[in-house]
């Protein structure tokens, strides 16, 4: 029986999640897992199904509430929705104005997850290298692909979601960096913005029918192949360090108001969004996200963008603390297993 304590770290390991979540390139199931709760999130998720009608009707709401461990449900749920609601802002502004620490952060705590996740597995042979491979250049891949051009028909936005949500459970994968590949990102922040509740409704209903569908999938790879699975996700976290890492060329970046355009007829004298946006207003970093982009060396950062620093010592300290974040929640895990 958990106690009020434990499904308050449950609460705050949902914090954790949201805050990932808000964060492009970075994924909640990443959290999930380095937490020591992504199991009995997937066996959780994948509780929810049509026989649960039966179930209410014969056992009642608490009934329902147990087969689907509601409690935990409802103390992670709830720590993702307050950390998207209070964290975005605080996310938003480190973003703009401290981008390379925010993503060095996060490149430290993918690094240290690496070695975390890769360790849960018991024993290597051919098929757990194979997927250790496949699942790094799937990702790679995925974060070099040119975005689709942009589809608003319902059964794309209902699929569209599907996969989203699946990504957002998987570590390594952004659900909002799956819309921007499939090319439906601009619609859905769209119909968000004019509150088309249609389209948003199109959407969730995909994103709940994918996620429990999904759930379902990796919760039996999990228990039937469970060494090979592991080596897949940690392949996706190598995968996901091309697409965070801190210094980036943009060749083509996302406008608000007219789509994909060539970075060059925005930035003026910048060669990298995220410099460019530490010299502008709150309310254009909110017009440009970035479409295609480079990796580049510090050095090369500096010389394409004019009176911009690479912030090289700030980024190597908290790539440091990113790093550590990890070993720093496993301690806790283990002290407290809840």
């Amino acid at each position: 029986m958990r106690s009020f304590k434990d499904y308050f770290i449950i609460f705050l390991k949902g914090l954790g999640m949201g805050a990932a979540d808000v964060v492009p390139g970075v994924s909640g199931g990443t959290i999930a897992f380095i937490a020591g709760i992504y199991e009995e999130l997937l066996d959780s998720i994948s509780a929810i199904k049509p026989s649960l009608i039966n179930d209410l009707k014969e056992g009642g709401i608490s009934a329902v509430w147990e087969k689907v461990n509601g409690n935990f449900l409802a103390a992670l749920l709830s720590g993702i929705a307050v950390s998207i609601l209070s964290l975005a802002k605080i996310l938003t502004y480190a973003m703009q104005f401290y981008p390379t620490q925010l993503w060095a952060f996060f490149f430290g705590l993918i690094i240290a997850s690496i070695w975390y996740v890769g360790k849960q597995i018991k024993k290597w042979d051919f098929g757990v290298i194979a997927g250790l491979i496949l699942g790094t250049l799937a990702v790679y891949y995925l974060s070099i692909t040119p975005p689709l051009g942009a589809n608003s028909s319902y059964l794309f936005l209902f699929f569209a979601g599907s996969i989203a949500a699946c990504a957002m459970i998987l570590p390594g994968v952004s659900g909002s960096f799956i819309l921007l590949l499939l090319g439906a990102y601009a619609t859905v922040i769209s119909a968000v913005g004019n509150h088309d509740f249609v389209t948003v409704g199109v959407v969730g209903i995909g994103a709940v029918t994918g996620l429990i569908a999904f759930s379902k999938l990796l919760k039996y790879l999990l228990h039937h192949y469970h060494n090979t699975l592991i080596a897949v996700l940690t392949g996706f976290l190598i995968g996901s360090l091309w697409k965070i890492w801190p210094w980036k060329k943009d060749e083509m970046i996302y406008v608000k108001e007219v789509g994909a355009s060539e970075a060059s007829n925005y930035l003026g004298d910048f060669n990298s969004l995220s410099a460019y946006l530490k010299t502008a207003s709150t309310e254009e970093f909110g017009r440009y996200k970035a479409f295609i982009e480079t990796n580049i060396l510090p050095k090369t950062y500096e010389n394409l963008n004019p009176g911009a620093s690479a912030d090289l010592i700030p980024a190597a300290i908290f790539l440091v603390l990113g790093f550590s974040v990890i070993f720093i929640i496993e301690f806790i895990a283990k002290k407290k297993n809840v």
